[in-house]
């Protein structure tokens, strides 16, 4: 946690005398309790609340250094440790390890980002606004007539460095140790698929392409339309072009196809994006990785034919708590 400097500390200190609770003036300081609980200890055993004397090197760095150092780097999350070596003010040039203790210290390590879609302040308001309008939509009297579509794309080898190999020193080159992949990808295979409560969809292989005409005739028609066996069904789509195009859109008002209206950049809103990352799982956790692009499709729909309905359900049964997030995220990113 982050030092209290020396005024900081007669000020905890009054405070303290004053009455006041170790957590508040914790939350206060941002340090946590036990740093305000050993200040009280030192001071009732010493009558001081200044450091005791300790072997060792001098720290290397000043309070001042140490609130630069965090206050920076709150200031601009991306920035590098390196970056504020050169930045800090003062003689004597720090280490980047020094840098990054302090971080350390101030409850900052580093973390690999979460990837988001791009929000403009227009898709907040508008995340916003369709939370608001969706609060008070239920599993049992709404959610559970829908259902949630989408495309997706799966490659057939994926390198994003998640992949790890078990070596000895040296190894690094040995042929069993070295990931080989193709020197222009190995392409991939587009799907397209549907939930709801009571079912799914047949996963369908989507080639080339995907145009407004292409998806009525090779999506809507022969897949989508089937699964309205319940009066009140809803379909939800993303806002695709494919999707929303003039001919898709008469398709379906032709057809009395009731469609939920979908928020502009909300995959986070759709839980068959957690289907396809479970998807996804499935097929690389399988003894023998699919070769071509036929076997990755088989593959796939195998998988999708054995996911549990009951993973189906309780993906959905998460409708009311998304929209709750985006409501309380002011239409920012939320966790899902």
């Amino acid at each position: 946690m982050a030092r209290l400097s020396r005024e900081d500390r007669q000020i905890a200190l009054g405070r303290l005398q004053a009455g006041q609770s170790q957590s508040a003036i914790a939350r206060h300081f941002h340090v946590s309790q036990s740093t305000i609980s050993r200040l009280w200890v030192r001071f009732q055993a010493t009558g001081s609340v200044a450091d005791l004397p300790r072997a060792g090197r001098p720290r290397a760095t000043t309070a001042a250094h140490d609130r630069f150092i965090r206050l920076r780097h709150l200031r601009n999350r991306f920035l590098s440790a390196s970056s504020s070596v050169q930045a800090v003010p003062g003689p004597h040039r720090l280490s980047d390890q020094t840098v990054r203790n302090r971080l350390h210290e101030a409850g900052l390590r580093a973390r690999r980002p979460h990837r988001g879609a791009v929000l403009t302040i227009r898709h907040r308001q508008n995340r916003v606004q369709w939370g608001n309008q969706h609060l008070r939509w239920t599993v049992r009297n709404h959610w559970r007539h829908v259902w949630f579509s989408d495309e997706s794309y799966f490659l057939l080898q994926r390198h994003d460095g998640r992949r790890r190999v078990y070596r000895r020193v040296n190894e690094r080159y040995a042929p069993n140790c070295v990931d080989e992949a193709p020197v222009h990808g190995g392409g991939g295979v587009m799907v397209w698929g549907a939930i709801n409560t009571a079912g799914r969809s047949t996963l369908v292989h989507v080639q080339g392409r995907i145009t407004a005409q292409r998806y009525v005739e090779e999506i809507l028609r022969p897949h989508a339309l089937p699964l309205r066996a319940d009066q009140d069904a809803i379909f939800q789509q993303d806002n695709a072009r494919p999707h929303t195009a003039r001919l898709t859109t008469q398709f379906l008002t032709d057809h009395h196809v009731q469609v939920l209206p979908w928020p502009f950049m909300s995959p986070d809103m759709n839980p068959i994006e957690h289907l396809w990352d479970e998807l996804d799982r499935r097929v690389r956790r399988r003894e023998e990785a699919p070769a071509n692009h036929r076997d990755l499709l088989q593959a796939l729909q195998e998988e999708w034919d054995t996911i549990p309905q009951q993973d189906i359900r309780h993906l959905i049964q998460s409708m009311p708590r998304r929209c709750r997030a985006v409501v309380a995220a002011q239409g920012s990113h939320t966790p899902y």
